[in-house]
């Protein structure tokens, strides 16, 4: 019985880390490379950049009833009072800023816009699946890189296979696959310690038996 249980979960598990490798790839609408070092992403910019998921608190200085908390909807947009369906992904918050003090120019008398991501939607975090103690969707900040994201979700579990993780990552050709050894970078192997990027998915199999 216990046996019939463990297959029953193994199959489950596989099927889950399958759903979220698609997740990552497939959006992309293009076919995976596997690659020994992994290239930067296509997020490579130092400011924060706004994606679908990402919640925003907009301030708009002295007007108390324009300021709003919003959610970036997954068509990219927001909607706050006097700005409808505003592009917001892709936008660095500053930019995202000036472009509402824009429209809201057109009512007010120079307006002053912040903006500022209380959380973190699916594309601007780190998802790791697979034989981690803690398997969790991180999110990015600048300077990650794969140890830190390694030693938050608690290590590797007793069933991993370290040195056959993958990183699944999306750059300017598409997606690409990049094989890591983790339990050589948790050895000391510094040069497996890559920086990681937004919407990057780390995959952690089982060992073999």
């Amino acid at each position: 019985m216990k046996s019939h249980l463990r297959i029953t979960w193994l199959l489950f598990r596989n099927i889950i880390i399958g759903a979220l490798i698609c997740t990552a790839g497939c959006a992309a609408g293009s076919s995976g490379t596997i690659a020994d070092r992994c290239p930067a992403s296509l997020t490579q910019s130092s400011e924060y950049v706004i994606g679908p998921g990402d919640r925003l608190q907009i301030v708009v200085w002295r007007n108390e009833e324009l300021s709003a908390t919003v959610p970036v909807r997954p068509d990219g947009k927001i909607s706050t009072p006097l700005v409808d369906d505003m592009v917001a992904t892709g936008r660095s918050p500053s930019q995202l800023a000036d472009e509402m003090e824009s429209v809201l120019s057109e009512y007010l008398r120079t307006p002053e816009v912040s903006v500022i991501v209380v959380s973190q939607g699916a594309a601007n975090q780190i998802q790791v699946v697979g034989e981690v103690t803690a398997p969790q969707s991180l999110p990015h900040r600048e300077g990650l890189r794969l140890l830190d994201v390694i030693v938050t979700v608690g290590g590797l579990n007793e069933f991993a296979a370290g040195n056959r993780a993958s990183l699944i990552r999306q750059v300017e050709s598409g997606q690409v696959e990049c094989r890591v050894r983790l339990k050589d970078l948790l050895s000391g192997d510094m040069s497996e310690n890559i920086v990681m990027y937004p919407g990057d998915v780390l995959v952690v199999p089982e060992t073999r038996f």
